[in-house]
């Protein structure tokens, strides 16, 4: 991935719209509110017309603020973001009045151009600001010279390399303590490990913790595993793995299985922690070579880690064996 510090051009745009659209029905309100409110048949006294000029003028306001966001969306997201929440409670509101009367459902013209429209643009310019969050300060935005598999060490003291010169290493890259999958990914490890290691293969821990968590790691009994802590995301790049989209961390699929992971079957619902858009993977590393590796599609992908080092570990050994 190469980060860039600009916004899609489309975002700029849209703000500069909303921000032209909310300028010019924030001048027709004010100068004239009766015209207005007669359009959207709303029977108007001088208090309504009056009240009518203030939103007018409230309008306005966020036109300009829409302005001043479209000069850096990523940088002036609270301003998107305070946009969006009252394009929310307007149609809200609006349902609320039609509901017990004070006015009519035709009002929702104003609601449809103000509110509704904006909805979908608004939403994706925030994710788009919070993905970019959580790639700023990390490997994401460093040199591709960087070369973390020689350079971080486990918590022990021993780089990637050695262990894998030694003998054949499973190489699992985890998210963050507090996600549902981390924890599910980590007992299903505890599980599989012992025959794992009688297949000849040793296991190393990748997590984003910025310290060591032996108290996590201790409750799935991995804590004796050689483990190294990359908060910068360094050696997941290395290894291809990228910073998830929406639908990897927050489908509806993993929706469903995080419902059942963490309800179901006591894994619990956490925190975000550290980088939390990052994705999790595995890989069989031995020798200075990567044999295979597993990509989660989906933060919510469960791989059969034992399944992954016997189908990797037959062809390995088969050229050992000659």
């Amino acid at each position: 991935m190469n980060l860039s510090d600009q916004s899609p051009s489309w975002m700029k745009y849209v703000l500069l719209a909303a921000g032209g659209y909310n300028l010019i029905w924030g001048a027709a309100a004010i100068v004239a509110p009766a015209a207005m409110l007669s359009w959207l048949r709303v029977d108007a006294d001088a208090t309504a017309l009056v009240f009518w000029q203030c939103i007018g003028m409230l309008v306005g306001v966020y036109g300009f603020a829409y302005l001043i966001a479209a000069g850096d969306p990523y940088r002036h997201w609270p301003l998107v973001l305070v946009g969006l929440i009252g394009k929310v409670l307007g149609p809200i509101g609006l349902l609320i009045a039609v509901g017990n009367g004070s006015l009519p459902l035709s009002f929702g013209w104003t609601n449809l151009t103000n509110d509704l429209i904006w909805w979908a643009p608004f939403v994706m310019i925030l994710w788009g600001a919070v993905r970019h969050q959580h790639m700023v300060g990390n490997a994401y935005e460093m040199p591709e010279a960087d070369d973390p598999i020689r350079e971080l060490r486990t918590n022990d003291g021993r780089r990637l390399d050695d262990l894998a010169n030694e003998r054949p290493q499973l190489v699992v890259f985890l998210r963050h303590a507090g996600c549902t999958f981390c924890r599910e990914a980590a007992r299903d490890l505890g599980t599989q490990r012992s025959e794992i290691e009688a297949s000849g293969c040793g296991i190393v821990l990748v997590h984003v913790g910025k310290e060591d968590e032996p108290e996590f790691f201790s409750k799935y009994g991995l804590d004796d595993l050689p483990r190294i802590s990359d908060p910068s995301c360094r050696l997941y790049r290395q290894f291809g793995l990228d910073i998830g989209t929406f639908s990897q961390l927050f489908g509806a699929k993993v929706w469903m299985r995080g419902i059942a992971a963490g309800v179901f079957e006591g894994h619990g619902l956490g925190f975000p922690q550290a980088n939390s858009f990052q994705m999790p993977g595995i890989y069989l590393y031995h020798c200075g070579q990567i044999l295979d590796g597993y990509q989660h599609e989906r933060a919510s992908d469960r791989p059969i880690y034992l399944d992954f080092v016997r189908r990797n570990l037959a062809p390995v050994e088969a050229v050992v064996a000659k």
